[in-house]
């Protein structure tokens, strides 16, 4: 059976959390074992010592059972008291059986569902009255205090973490779903552009194949450069396609076949960005020969997003681009000099939702994607697509 990371990580979570809540109760149960022994106020009975340990132990248990170490914290409380131990009846009670309250009624708080914290809440105040009255100190003052500092305040405290825990979780969910929708938005767009892109592949290898037809008895050369032409247009094609077959392309979608852009048309979009007010630096290093075409397209759309973040979401008056071409991959750096901190959001940008599409293109050719924050300002991605398949 093989593990994915996400369940791994639960398994490792669980775990540090059942070692946290065991050293948690063994030391309570350490501590209040030792006042057993070395306080004048209160004996270490087997009463006393069976009770300190059911009010301390059952913490390892606080996160997966809330109410039901609730209900024992309680109801050793009130069998102790009327029993006879001293556990509460020592002025005053003993620090870890305090501390052991607290922590019982924050899990119940905290990690229980609603009608059952209500329930341990007032199960809870009802086994520290008890002990209040059995152990004869009936006033306003000692009520106050069991119910209060035990029990209350721990409580609402842990009912307000998990209620800020709660809505963390949603917004969490929430952008993730976000993030789905985006990607697939994405997918869907690399898809019906990989789709023209095939299509005028095997549009040319049609014409070609035409024009091989007609030379091949006229001009057995050039149709043997017709044919090498096919096969080189059609293997193109074939792992343009095979890409394809991953994305899923949104139903009803009535998008135009037209001309994808590419990189050689980087300076229209160079004086789109200046007319809006970036200086745009381009630098390219190597020599600039012809691309696969949807290496090219996703090449473009990345400089495009790029540099319609920085429009968009970041403070900045300088951008640049450094494109190195070489025999096995293109690279694209993209840059500019806005204020620490104002970066590109994740689902932001034109349509192709910002960082998102990035990685989207770039994972597409099994290629690399970084962006983030430059140490001295500003914001860079930092893209590299092979050349082969």
């Amino acid at each position: 059976m093989r593990l994915t990371g996400r369940y791994l990580g639960d398994v490792h979570r669980l775990r540090d959390t059942w070692l946290l809540d065991g050293l948690l109760a063994a030391a309570l149960a350490t501590a209040l074992l030792l006042h057993l022994q070395l306080s004048d106020q209160t004996e270490a009975t087997p009463l006393n010592v069976a009770c300190a340990l059911l009010l301390t132990l059952p913490l390892a248990a606080r996160r997966r059972a809330p109410l039901a170490v609730a209900l024992a914290f309680a109801a050793t409380a009130a069998l102790n008291a009327v029993l006879g131990g001293g556990l509460f009846a020592g002025e005053p009670p003993p620090f870890a059986s305090l501390l052991a309250g607290a922590v019982t009624f924050y899990a119940l708080g905290a990690y229980a569902q609603e009608r059952q914290a209500q329930i341990g809440a007032v199960l809870g105040v009802a086994g520290f009255w008890t002990a209040v009255i059995a152990n004869g100190q009936i006033d306003p003052q000692s009520f106050l205090f069991s119910a209060g500092l035990i029990v209350a305040t721990p409580w609402l405290l842990g009912r307000n973490t998990r209620s800020r825990t709660l809505r963390l979780a949603l917004l969490q969910r929430e952008q993730e779903q976000r993030e789905r929708v985006a990607v697939g938005e994405e997918r869907a767009r690399i898809a019906r552009e990989l789709h023209d892109v095939v299509a005028h592949s095997v549009g040319a290898i049609v014409v070609q194949a035409q024009g091989a037809r007609r030379m091949l008895d006229r001009n057995p050369d050039r149709a043997r450069e017709a044919l090498q032409t096919i096969e080189h247009t059609g293997h193109i094609a074939l792992d343009d396609m095979r890409r394809s077959l991953g994305v899923l392309r949104r139903q009803g979608s009535d998008s135009p076949l037209a001309p994808q852009p590419g990189m050689d048309g980087l300076d229209g979009l160079i004086r789109q960005a200046r007319d809006s007010g970036l200086d745009v630096e381009l630098i390219s290093e190597g020599q600039h020969g012809p691309l696969p075409a949807g290496v090219d397209l996703s090449a473009y759309r990345i400089v495009q997003e790029a540099l319609t973040n920085t429009l968009k979401h970041a403070d900045s008056r300088h951008a640049r681009i450094a494109i190195r071409y070489s025999d096995h991959q293109l690279e694209l750096q993209i840059s500019d000099d806005g204020a620490p901190g104002q970066a590109p959001s994740a689902t932001h940008g034109t349509s192709g939702h910002g960082l998102t599409g990035m990685r989207e293109r770039v994972a597409l050719y099994g290629g690399e994607l970084h962006a983030g924050h430059r140490p001295e300002g500003g914001f860079v991605v930092r893209a590299s697509l092979p050349l082969s398949p």
